[in-house]
Formats: C-alpha cells, structure tokens, sequence
C-alpha cells in the first residue's frame, strides 16, 4: 500500500563521553533522539529512507586536559507527519505531535563520566516505539461501502480516488481539498467504508476509526436506495443505516457522536429516490418513533443531530454547490463558537484575582 499508518521503530539516545579522573574531568551527555512534526512528511517516506527503521543519536565527547567538560553528542532530529501518536510497545501512549514544530522526546542521551560516576559513562535510553497516524482533517467522509464517498470527494475537491461500482473501492483514506473563490480551503478525508462490527475491529475497522479521531466534523454519506454488503448480510435501508454508522461511531469511542455531523443522501438520481427520501426525512424528525421496527442492537444510545441533510447525486452533480456551501459555514460557525470559547476564558483569566 501506499498509505502507512503505524511505523515501529528503534530509538537509542547516545552514550555518555569518558570523564577525566586526573583531573576531575566531565564528559559530555549523549545526544538525544527526537520527532520533530512537520508538513509534508509522511511515514512511507521515513520508511523509505531509513530501511533499517533505526535512530541513534551520538555519543558525548570524552574529557581531556585539552576540554575538561566533554562536548554533547549530536542529536538525532527525526521528522515525522502532523497527527502522530507515540506508544511505547505496550500500546500506551506517551506523546502526541499535532502542530508543525512540535517535539518530542524519544529517547534519552546518557550521562558522560564523572565523581559520581567512577568517571564511566553511562548508556543512552533505548526502546521501541510505535509511531501511530491519524489523519488530521476539517472533514471526515463516513459512510457504508458504495455509498459514493470516492465519488463524492472527486467532485469536490481535486483529489483523485479510485472509483468502482463494488464495495471497498477505498482501502486506503484518501485526502482532497475543497478550494473557494475567496481562496478557503477545507480539507476532506475520504476514509475505508465501515461495516457493521468495525467497533469490534472487523474489517478495516480500527484502521478506519482512529482516524475519524482527529477530524473537526462527519459528513455522513449514505445510499438512498439502501444497503447490503452481500447476498449474506441483510439488506439495511437508509435509516438503519444512517443509526449502524452512528452505533459503530459510538461503540468505538462515545465522543465521536458529539462532533458537528452533517447528513448527504447521495444517488438521488435513481428512480424511487423522492419518495425514500420524504420517508427518511419523517424518519430523521423523530427516530424514537421508529425504534421499534428494528433491532434492539443497531439502535444507538445517542443519535447524530445533523447540522445539515443535503440530498445530492454524485451521478448528475444535483446538490454538490450546496453541499459545498453548507461546509463551508458549518466549519466557519464551529471556529467562531472555539475563538468565543478562547476569547471568555481569556477573559475569565484576566479577572480572577491572583
């Protein structure tokens, strides 16, 4: 695959430099090994570039009559992408890199020699770590296999994904960009079709759900006609659907049914959509009062209070400028309401009294 979401690799902080016994000499600390996030980089490319999948930073100087405190060894900057969780061999995690710029440290460089030490240098921390990616977007495209999120992420941005008319067309997320006339860009994840018990990691499932994680808002895509997966699975309608999604959401991580979520009912292009969607519309007012035409296991605890329901045809271009529109102001309203939230406890710091 092109797209590499976890890289395992090997870190090891330099050794420390001999100390000076004569003289009471220091040596220099090993250097340290670091991730450093930055654009434009992604973990294919580490692996590409470092085969071996291994960083060791250098070794401190040792002391001499010449430089009685030995110099630092050199540190190893190791660049990875925005959106890396760093967990340790036991799955836990011990850092996070998000913005460009930010650090963190892998490991260790030992102490040089010293009186504390017998004048014997000490080795640098060494451990295996997981770097995990989760993609950092505006909007992440959730939906059932063949529902159009490819489709649909062609037409609005310029991002070219594989498109069939068979299930999991999508086996990698894929990135695009919608561009405005005043220069706005949003960016739009097109991630793997979930289906029913991806919470429970089949499927893609994991691979899919972490990175719902780090995206602001959903954009639900689902099939006005239905759903089946094959002739083994049940045929589910839009409504149970749109519930499925948002129970896969829910039992993978509760707060992902509290993100900003907007609905597109796609395929409006074939016969019969009109009247389906005047029932998923009566459906979509009061889902309670449909509860009991399903089973108990698909309903979710909560459900999705979409911003917006956007009936589109990624065939015929039918609702892709509205669809369009309605993210636009959806993203611009949520960071309006996150600049008031920073602006009153700005506020609130500046009159509590110290």
């Amino acid at each position: 695959s092109n797209f590499i979401d976890d890289l395992r690799v090997y870190v090891r902080g330099g050794t420390g430099g001999m100390g000076y016994p004569n003289l009471g000499g220091e040596g220099g600390r090993g250097g340290d090994v670091w991730f450093v996030a930055r654009e434009r980089t992604t973990l294919k490319s580490i692996r590409e570039k470092y085969p071996q999948k291994r960083f060791v930073a250098g070794t401190g100087a040792n002391s001499s009559v010449k430089a009685l405190k030995g110099e630092k060894g050199k540190d190893c900057e190791v660049y990875v992408p925005l959106g890396i969780s760093v967990l340790d061999d036991d799955g836990k995690q011990i850092g996070e890199l998000n913005a460009a710029g930010e650090r963190f440290l892998a490991a260790r460089g030992g102490l040089g020699g010293s009186l504390a030490t017998n004048f014997l240098p000490c080795k640098g921390q060494r451990r295996t770590v997981h770097l995990d990616l989760k993609l950092i977007a505006d909007v992440g495209l959730v939906g059932f296999p063949n529902a159009g999120k490819s489709s649909l992420l062609s037409k609005i941005s310029h991002a070219k994904p594989e498109i069939a008319n068979y299930p999991f067309t999508t086996i990698q997320p894929e990135l695009g960009k919608i561009m405005y006339a005043d220069y706005k860009q949003i960016s739009v994840a097109d991630l793997p079709g979930l289906i029913e018990g991806a919470h429970a990691n089949k499927g893609m499932g994991h691979k899919f759900l972490k990175h719902v994680e780090r995206t602001k808002q959903l954009l639900l895509v689902v099939d006005i006609s239905g759903f089946q997966l094959s002739i083994k699975t049940p045929f589910r309608t839009a409504f149970e659907t749109i519930l499925l999604l948002t129970k896969e959401l829910e039992l993978y991580k509760e707060e992902l049914v509290t993100k900003p979520a907007l609905l597109a009912i796609n395929k409006m292009d074939l016969p019969c959509a009109k009247d389906n969607l005047d029932e998923l519309m009566t459906q979509l007012e009061n889902p309670q009062d449909f509860f009991h035409l399903i089973e108990e296991e698909m309903i979710p605890e909560n459900t999705l209070e979409f911003r917006e329901v956007i009936p589109i045809s990624t065939y015929t271009g039918e609702g892709i400028e509205e669809l369009k529109t309605c993210l636009r102001k959806s993203i611009d309203e949520q960071a309006e309401q996150a600049n008031e939230e920073y602006q009153k406890k700005k506020l609130l710091l500046l009159q509590t009294p110290k």
